[in-house]
C-alpha cells in the first residue's frame, strides 16, 4: 500500500512545535531565582537553632547549592582534557591555528584594557575610599597573595591530572582533606598529550578515536547536569541570601556601587559595542550566553560554570568546537574582566584613598599593566583576592588593605563572575567571526527559551556522520536536513 503522508521538500527544515512557557529553561531559571531569594529570606528570618547551627531550611539550601557546583566541577577536568586533546589532533587540517591563538590573546588584552580603564575612571570619580567611615572598617592580612613566581611554578604539573590536596582542621581538631585541581595544569597536560598524539599520526588513531568518543559521553552527562540547573540555582541563591544578606553593603556602599557600575558598563555597553562593531547581533549574543551568565552569578565560580560556558559558546554562539575547546578553558583562567580588571583597579584606588596615599600617573599605568598581563597569575586560585594583592604589591600599597573589603566580597563576586563568563564567551565569538569560521546560522538561530539553540543533543548518528567529515577552515557549515543543528565547521 502506498503511503499518502506528505513529505517535506528537500532542504526544508523541520519546524519544532513551540513548547509551553513553563518548560522554557529561562523561565525555570527565573522562577528558581525568585524562589531561592524567598526561601533564603525565610531561612534568614528563622535564624539558627538552639545550638547555634543553621536551621534545616538554610542547611538544605546550602547542601543543594554546593552539591550542584560540585557536579559541574566534576565535569571540568575530563571535559577540558578530552576537548583539548581531540582538538589538537585536528590541527593537521588547520592552516591558521597560530593566528587564532594570537587573535584570542589579543582580544583578551583589548577587553581587559577597556575594563581596567573604566575601573580606574570610576575609582577616581566616585572616590569610594574617601566616602567610608574608617572607624567601621578593620584592616587584615590577605589569606593568599598573588605573585608572578607562584604563577610560573603553577604551570608545572604536580601530577597527571593537575590534582591538588589541601587539609584543614575544624575547631574540634578534626582534619578534613579536600581534593581540587589546577585548571592551568590540566590545560598544560592536555596540550602535551594532544601534541604527542598528533606527532604519532596513524599510530595514535585508536587513542584519538577513544578520546573523541569519551568527549561525547562527557558532553551528554554535562547536558543532564545543565538540565537540573534550576534546582542548583535555587539552592545557590538561597544559600547566598542566608549567608551574606545585604546588610554588609551599608559600610562599603559606595565601593559596591562603583564595582557594580563598572561591571554593568562592561557587560551592557562595552560588549554590545564590540559585538555591533564586528557585525554580530547583540540580542542573539545575550540570549545565547545568558544561561552561563545566570549560573556564574549564583555559583560565583568561573571554573564551575566552565562546562556550560563552553557549551553555549559552541551551541548558541556558533563557535567551532575545536577552537572553543581552546579559547574557553584558556579564558576561564586568564580572561576575567570582572575579577582581574574592574575589581582590582577600583579596590587598589580605594585602599590608596583609605590610607591617604596619592597615586601617581605611573601607578595608574601599572594598574592597567597588571590587569592586562597579570590575570594569568590567578589561574587555579581565588582570582579576585590574588589579583588585588598582586596589584597592591606592584604599586607598593599596604596588603592589609585587602581585609577592608572582605566583608562584602561574596556579594561583589556574584557580579564579577557573571562578567568574567560573559567575556569568556564573547572573545571566541568575535575572533571566530573575524576569521570567517563562525557558524552564523547557529548564532542567529531562535532560542525559544531553551539553554541551547537546539536541545536535541549532538550525539545522534546523522550529526556524528556530518561532523566527522573534514570541512574547510574558512567555511562555516550551513544548517541542513543532514545537519539540522548547523554544527560548527571543523577548523
Amino acid at each position: 500500500m502506498t503511503s499518502t503522508r506528505p513529505t517535506a521538500p528537500v532542504g526544508a527544515r523541520t519546524v519544532k512545535p513551540k513548547k509551553p512557557f513553563y518548560r522554557s529553561f529561562g523561565f525555570q531559571i527565573t522562577i528558581a531565582l525568585i524562589a531561592g531569594i524567598a526561601l533564603g529570606l525565610l531561612a534568614r528570618q528563622l535564624g539558627p537553632d538552639a545550638d547555634g547551627n543553621p536551621n534545616g531550611l538554610a542547611a538544605t539550601l546550602s547542601t543543594i547549592g554546593s552539591a550542584y557546583v560540585t557536579l559541574l566541577k566534576v565535569a571540568v577536568v575530563p571535559l577540558i582534557f578530552t576537548a583539548i586533546v581531540a582538538s589538537i589532533t585536528q590541527l593537521r587540517k588547520v592552516t591558521n591555528a597560530a593566528r587564532l591563538a594570537g587573535q584570542t590573546l589579543l582580544w583578551f588584552g583589548i577587553t581587559a584594557l577597556i575594563a581596567v580603564t573604566i575601573g580606574i575612571v570610576l575609582g577616581v570619580t566616585v572616590q569610594p575610599g574617601n566616602r567610608v567611615d574608617q572607624s567601621q572598617l578593620a584592616t587584615g592580612d590577605p589569606y593568599t597573595v598573588g605573585t608572578w613566581w607562584n604563577f610560573l611554578k603553577g604551570l608545572i604539573p604536580q601530577n597527571f591530572l593537575g590534582l591538588t590536596v589541601s587539609s584543614s582542621a575544624d575547631p574540634a581538631g578534626a582534619i578534613t582533606s579536600t581534593v581540587g585541581f589546577n585548571v592551568l595544569q590540566v590545560i598544560v597536560i592536555a596540550v602535551a598529550v594532544g601534541i604527542a598524539a598528533l606527532k604519532l599520526g596513524t599510530r595514535a588513531e585508536p587513542f584519538v578515536a577513544f578520546t573523541e568518543s569519551f568527549l561525547k559521553v562527557i558532553q551528554r552527562v554535562l547536558w543532564w547536569i545543565i538540565r537540573i540547573a534550576p534546582i542548583g540555582t535555587l539552592g545557590l541563591i538561597g544559600s547566598a541570601v542566608v549567608t551574606y544578606g545585604w546588610e554588609k553593603l551599608t559600610t562599603l556602599l559606595w565601593f559596591a556601587v562603583a564595582i557594580y557600575l563598572g561591571l554593568a558598563l562592561v557587560l551592557f555597553v562595552v560588549y554590545p559595542v564590540l559585538l555591533k562593531t564586528n557585525g554580530l547581533s547583540i540580542r542573539q549574543y545575550f540570549s545565547g550566553v545568558w544561561p552561563a551568565v545566570q549560573l556564574a552569578f549564583v555559583s560565583r565560580s568561573s571554573i564551575g560554570t566552565l562546562p556550560l560556558t563552553q557549551r553555549v559558546t559552541e551551541r548558541n554562539l556558533g563557535v567551532p568546537r575545536e577552537y572553543a575547546s581552546f579559547a574557553v578553558p584558556l579564558g576561564s583562567t586568564t580572561k576575567m574582566d570582572g575579577c582581574a580588571a574592574i575589581y582590582p583597579a577600583i579596590a587598589a584606588i580605594f585602599v590608596a584613598q583609605f590610607f591617604g596615599i596619592e597615586l601617581s600617573l605611573v601607578q595608574y599605568l601599572l594598574i592597567a599593566l597588571v590587569s592586562v598581563v597579570g590575570s594569568a597569575a590567578t589561574a587555579g586560585t581565588t582570582g579576585a583576592t590574588v589579583m588585588l594583592t598582586l596589584t597592591l604589591s606592584t604599586l607598593g600599597l599596604p596588603l592589609e588593605g585587602v581585609g577592608l573589603l572582605l566583608a562584602i566580597d561574596p556579594i561583589l563576586d556574584m557580579g564579577r563572575t557573571a562578567v568574567n563568563v560573559a567575556g569568556q564567551a564573547l572573545v571566541p565569538a568575535i575572533v571566530a567571526k573575524r576569521e570567517g569560521i563562525l557558524n552564523q546560522d547557529l548564532y542567529n538561530a531562535p532560542r525559544d527559551g531553551e539553554p541551547f539553540a537546539d536541545d536535541s543533543g549532538d550525539d545522534d548518528e546523522t550529526t556524528d556522520a556530518v561532523a566527522a567529515a573534514p570541512v574547510a577552515a574558512t567555511a562555516p557549515a550551513p544548517a541542513t536536513d543532514a545537519n539540522p543543528q548547523g554544527e560548527p565547521a571543523r577548523i
